[in-house]
């Protein structure tokens, strides 16, 4: 009883939490549904049957798209807690090979969250339809720009929310003051910029305020509901019935079909709901719509329903003329408010959406930043915040009629969640393991509603859906070019692979000088020795006397543990002291600041030579033509052999405690290290750490002199080996690719974050090895 009660209280804290992240989009749509709706031709149409139809219109487009569609089918789909576009991508790509990038390994399967607990999805065979699409790369390249344009539309949608829930939240101005339009469009951007230059400071000190503004925005706009149902025509309680939407067809015929672009504006942030769901519960979220959000967005749309059946001089402004006079200007400010915080939301939305879609491989380098104090998963990227800035400014100036905004954000949520629906039928087939009866009934059903609507919304284009459409391709072909570059430029990498026998037949030394340190080569490929290895040593012949090949990649799930990150293994014989080291993250994974890479790698190196030498595998394995991929951790069940002191260097860039290790550097290039550090504290802080072997009995004498040789690299020298390429398409390539990668891909290598950068590589430590790709 106690943990029953406990699990509640937790759904009920979860819910009130939610109602400032995910549900702000949803409930200011009542600021412009009705004046979108009454838009052209609808207007001739003013009559009691008209409205009560629109009325009948939203309430079963909210009830079976939002209600039915979304909490109870959509948000089951979840991907280890996990929602939106690119949780469902990730299912179907681990449930099925959909991915068109190779550097899926057998030990990515081994992690704990890979599959969801009870998932027999590994022991069913696999059908025809599944295996047709894995066989078929025109399939798997049509499900990625799927996903692309889905994505396309949240940022689109990050774009568009801004304008229209700030612009209609002021819109009360207009007919309530004598402030021209314009000044209050004035008014909008001077908001506009305050709430994009204030996104670099985080959103937690403020946080806690957004659930309670919701709260009481959904229960004012209730209960003005109710007093105009009471006031002004209590039977409009009868048009929740569907004969009012065969009435209004039947009296409005085109006009009435071309009203479905303002009508679908009701659901608009719905997909917000399933995208937040990593932050909530699908039953807090569930709990919260049902009980609070649903109720109150009907009783506010049959309120205002109510109040044109007897007003319809009113339908330009009918929202803030259904307001009682007294509680005009309180309402006013909490729309405002309410506008704020579900821009806000949507504004993360598309932080953590390009976040992924970098992660996957789908998007240009990017600078990420997440501080401590922020709240988990909270994320800032300072590019996107000011390309959208920029362009939700451009369209709130340009427009300034909110109905034309409103049209173009139709048209963005309609499309994203008619993306939505096509993928839900491979996640019912494939991931739910259900017949495919169930996915063609989930198709058709959902799929005839919202294609109805979807083409409603195109017949909008011309009054401001075309900027939806003009944004939409062009971040499709920003995502599309990258993705497309960056796997071109990885079968380059692993066609030019150094085979394993021209690296084994050079012997221990590699036919090189080798000097104290150690050498992490970055390269994407899991497996082999990259061709920039062999450039540098062509160029110089030498080289450190630890090699550790580091492969930074992303699989599709969430987070991956942290036990579970480091997969260790060898490349040769002990003798050759080279190593690989795969970091694995997940697409919500972030860096944080402080993590010490280079103390994490030695450790868990270490920690491998120790497994490696008790002869424990594990299940955790992963066979390959360099050997034994483990997964290991610093602190591992085994302890670790290395034990780590602090160094007498201080922050400030004192001299370091005398090691070991003899340094090969000049006394004029260590004058100058020193100095370099003193400018850099992080710098100096990395290297505080000191690493000595354990005074412990080995079984195998090698062992402690590996580990030896391994400390003694760490401590000499730690140098950072990234490939610097020029990217060309062949001569022979058809004119197309040309333009792709000639232009558009080395465009947008040239603009955006370096490797450097974005691996967190100190300056000093970094060495650039040139590299001419032709894809």
């Amino acid at each position: 009883m106690a943990d029953r009660r406990n699990r509640f209280n937790q759904v009920l804290l979860l819910a009130y939490q939610s109602f400032g992240l995910v549900f702000g989009d949803l409930s200011i749509s009542p600021l412009y549904v009705y004046k979108c709706t009454f838009y052209g031709g609808l207007k001739n149409h003013q009559t009691e049957d008209t409205i009560f139809g629109a009325f009948s219109l939203i309430f079963w487009t909210i009830t079976l798209l939002s209600l039915v569609k979304y909490m109870v089918f959509v948000l089951s789909a979840d991907d280890n807690g996990e929602g939106g576009i690119f949780a469902l991508y990730a299912l179907l790509c681990r449930h099925a090979r959909f991915s068109l990038l190779p550097n899926q390994q057998a030990a990515d399967e081994e992690i704990s969250t890979y599959y969801g607990s009870g998932d027999a999805t590994r022991n069913l065979p696999s059908s025809a339809f599944k295996s047709l699409i894995e066989r078929n790369k025109r399939s798997k390249t049509a499900l990625l720009i799927l996903v692309l344009v889905g994505t396309s539309m949240v940022i689109t949608i990050g774009v568009l929310t801004p304008a229209i829930s700030v612009s209609s939240s002021i819109d009360g101005l207009v007919a309530k003051t004598s402030l021209k339009h314009s000044t209050v469009v004035m008014i909008a951007c001077a908001l506009l910029v305050g709430l994009f230059v204030l996104q670099h400071r985080g959103t937690n000190k403020v946080a806690f305020l957004f659930a309670p503004i919701m709260i009481l925005w959904l229960l004012s706009i209730a209960t003005i509901g109710v007093y105009n149902i009471v006031t002004w025509n209590p039977n409009v309680y009868k048009a929740l019935s569907p004969y009012y939407i065969y009435v209004f067809f039947r009296d409005t015929g085109i006009d009435g079909w071309l009203s479905l672009g303002g009508i679908l504006l009701c659901i608009t942030g719905t997909e917000a709901i399933f995208a937040e769901l990593g932050q909530f519960t699908a039953t807090s979220i569930r709990f919260a719509f049902c009980c609070v959000v649903y109720p109150c967005l009907v009783l506010q749309y049959m309120g205002q329903a109510a109040f044109l059946s007897k007003n319809f001089s009113a339908l330009p402004t009918s929202f803030y003329d259904s307001i009682p006079d007294p509680f005009f200007w309180p309402v006013l400010m909490m729309a405002m408010l309410a506008a704020m915080v579900a821009s806000q939301a949507v504004i993360f939305a598309t932080f953590s959406i390009v976040k992924q879609c970098y992660a996957l491989g789908c998007f240009p380098r990017v600078k990420i930043v997440h501080k401590p104090r922020w709240v988990l998963g909270q994320i800032y990227i300072p590019e996107i915040n000011w390309v959208v800035m920029i362009l939700t400014l451009a369209v709130t100036i340009f427009f300034q009629d909110t109905r034309h905004i409103a049209f173009a954000f139709g048209l963005a949520c309609m499309t994203l969640a008619f993306v939505t629906t096509w993928l839900m039928p491979l996640i019912i087939n494939f991931v739910w393991n259900r017949n495919i009866v169930f996915s063609v009934l989930f198709m058709l059903f959902f799929g005839t509603i919202e294609l109805v609507f979807f083409a409603s919304a195109l017949a909008k284009i011309p009054k401001g859906g075309w900027i939806t459409l003009l944004l939409s391709i062009f971040f499709t072909c920003i995502t599309y070019v990258w993705h497309y570059g960056s796997r071109k430029k990885y079968l380059c990498d692993q066609h030019n692979k150094v085979p394993m026998k021209s690296i084994l037949s050079l012997g221990p030394s590699l036919g090189i000088i080798k000097v104290p340190g150690m050498g992490l080569i970055y390269t994407e490929l899991a497996s082999g020795v990259p061709a920039t290895f062999t450039h540098f040593l062509t160029n110089l012949p030498a080289f450190y006397q630890v090699v550790v090949f580091v492969c930074c990649k992303t699989v599709p799930i969430p987070y991956v543990p942290q036990k579970e990150r480091y997969l260790i293994g060898r490349i040769g014989p002990k003798t050759y002291r080279m190593y690989r080291c795969i970091i694995r993250a997940g697409y919500k994974d972030v860096n944080k600041d402080g993590d010490d890479f280079e103390d994490e790698l030695v450790m868990s190196i270490a920690e491998f030579i120790q497994l490696e030498s008790e002869g424990y595998g594990g299940s955790n394995t992963d066979r390959s033509i360099d050997g034994r991929l483990a997964v290991v951790k610093a602190s591992n069940k085994f302890g670790t052999r290395l034990s780590r002191s602090i160094s007498e260097a201080n922050i400030a860039g004192s001299s370091r405690s005398q090691t070991t290790v003899t340094n090969s550097k000049s006394p004029v290039l260590l004058r100058l290290r020193a100095e370099y550090e003193q400018e850099l504290p992080r710098l100096s802080m990395r290297r505080m750490f000191q690493f000595r072997p354990m005074d412990t009995k080995f079984r195998q004498p090698q062992v402690k002199e590996e580990l030896f040789d391994l400390v003694n690299a760490k401590d000499a020298e730690v140098a950072y080996i990234v490939g610097h390429g020029h990217v060309k398409a062949k001569r022979n390539s058809v004119f197309v690719k040309r333009l792709v990668v000639n232009v558009a891909y080395s465009f947008l290598r040239k603009n955006c974050r370096s490797p450097a950068v974005m691996l967190n590589i100190p300056h000093i430590c970094l060495i650039k090895v040139g590299m001419n790709y032709y894809l």
